[in-house]
C-alpha cells in the first residue's frame, strides 16, 4: 500500500511524513521527494511467529510518499500538474490540512483548503480526460476506431468533473477496466489529516468533509517528537498529552478501513508472512499476490481462521476439530485467514 501525502504549502506535510515514518530529513533533502516504508503493526503475526519459529517473519508494509517541494500545489498549473503526476500511482491520498496558527502565518482556513485541493485534483483529472478524448477523436479521423466503451466512460467522467464533482463519488465508474490506466486523482480514497496545534485535540469548527473522505486529527509536531523517542519515553509522552495511540498506528488503521484492506497469513518453518489484499478478494486472486504461478496452477486453498488456530493451539489439532477447510477459486478471503495454497504448475 502506497499513500501520497499532499496539502497546501505550510500545512505541515513534511512534519506529518516524519511522524508517520519515524524519520527526519537532512535540511538539504527537504525539497526532494521522499518515501518511507514502515511495518504495519499486527499482533497476530508476532503470535504466529512465536508458534512456528520460522527463519523469517515478514509483517505487511505501508509506504508513505512525500512529493518534492518543487511541485507543490498552490502555484502555477504546470507546478500543480508536476506534483499530481508524482502521486498518481499512489493507492490513496493523505491530505494534510493546517489547523494551527504561527508566526508569519495567516489564520488557518481548513474548509477552504479542503475545497482548494479537491478542485486541483478535479482540474488535473479534467486535463487528462480532455486530452484523451481529443486523441480518440484524432484517431477516429485517421481511420482508427476508438473503443466505444472507453469513450462513453470518459464522457461520463468529463460531465462529473465539469460539475466539480470528484470521481471518488462514482467508484464503479473510476474502477471500470477501460479507465484503470488513468489512475484518476479525484477517484482515489482520501484521508484528511487536520494538523492541529500541540494542545488542540478537536476537529476544526464547521469543517465538512466531502463525501467519500475520512477525517482524523493529528498533532504532527508532537507526533514527530514522539517518533524519535524510546519506548519508555514514548509511553510517558502519550499519557501526558492524552494520545491513545501513535499517529502511525491510527493512520494505518484508518487507511486500511478507507481502502477496504485486510490481511491473510502464510505460515511455516521457513516463513510467517502477512499479505495485504482488498476485502472480498477471491482465493485465486489472493494467490496471485504471492506469485502468478500459484494463480495459474491453483487447485485449492486450505484455509484456517486465525481465531480457530488460536482456539485449537496447533494446526494439527485444528485439523482434528474440522476447522481446516478446502476452498475453491471463488472463496472470498477473510481477514485473519491462514492459507496454504495447493497448486500445480
Amino acid at each position: 500500500m502506497r499513500l501520497g501525502i499532499i496539502g497546501r504549502p505550510q500545512s505541515g506535510k513534511a512534519t506529518v511524513f516524519d511522524a508517520l515514518t519515524r524519520s527526519v530529513a537532512a535540511d538539504g533533502n527537504r525539497r526532494e521527494s521522499r518515501i518511507g516504508t514502515i511495518t504495519v503493526p499486527d499482533q497476530r503475526v508476532a503470535v504466529l511467529s512465536g508458534m512456528y519459529q520460522p527463519r523469517k517473519t515478514i509483517f505487511a508494509q505501508v509506504a508513505y510518499f512525500l512529493p518534492g517541494k518543487a511541485g507543490e500545489p498552490g502555484g502555477s498549473l504546470q507546478k500543480e500538474q508536476g506534483v499530481w503526476t508524482q502521486v498518481r500511482d499512489c493507492d490513496a491520498l493523505i491530505h494534510t490540512v493546517r489547523n494551527f496558527s504561527g508566526y508569519g502565518l495567516k489564520a488557518p482556513t481548513p474548509q477552504a483548503d479542503i475545497t482548494t485541493i479537491d478542485q486541483e485534483l478535479i482540474i488535473s483529472d479534467l486535463v487528462v480526460v480532455e486530452k484523451r478524448i481529443e486523441r480518440l477523436a484524432l484517431d477516429d479521423r485517421r481511420g482508427k476506431k476508438p473503443d466505444p466503451e472507453e469513450l462513453v466512460l470518459l464522457d461520463q467522467c468529463q460531465q462529473h468533473l465539469d460539475k466539480e464533482v470528484p470521481l471518488r463519488r462514482f467508484p464503479e465508474l473510476a474502477a471500470a477496466k477501460s479507465l484503470r490506466g488513468f489512475a484518476f486523482l479525484s477517484a482515489k480514497p482520501m484521508l484528511v489529516l487536520f494538523n492541529n496545534a500541540d494542545e488542540d485535540e478537536d476537529l476544526p469548527d464547521g469543517a465538512v468533509l466531502p463525501e467519500g473522505e475520512a477525517g482524523l486529527v493529528i498533532r504532527a509536531k508532537l507526533e514527530q517528537e514522539l517518533a524519535q523517542m524510546s519506548t519508555d519515553e514514548a509511553a510517558d509522552f502519550l499519557a501526558e498529552f492524552n494520545i491513545n495511540a501513535s499517529a502511525t498506528d491510527r493512520v494505518i488503521q484508518r487507511s486500511y478501513d478507507l481502502l477496504g484492506l485486510i490481511s491473510f497469513f502464510t505460515v511455516g518453518e521457513d516463513e510467517v508472512r502477512a499479505w495485504t489484499i482488498g476485502r472480498d478478494t477471491s482465493a485465486v486472486d489472493a494467490a496471485e499476490v504471492i506469485h502468478s504461478d500459484i494463480k495459474k496452477g491453483f487447485i485449492r486453498a486450505e484455509v484456517l481462521a486465525y481465531e480457530d488456530l488460536m482456539a485449537a493451539g496447533t494446526y494439527a489439532e485444528a485439523r482434528k476439530r474440522g476447522t481446516v477447510r478446502l476452498e475453491g477459486k471463488t472463496y472470498p478471503v477473510r481477514d485473519g485467514d491462514v492459507i496454504n495454497f495447493r497448486f500445480n504448475v
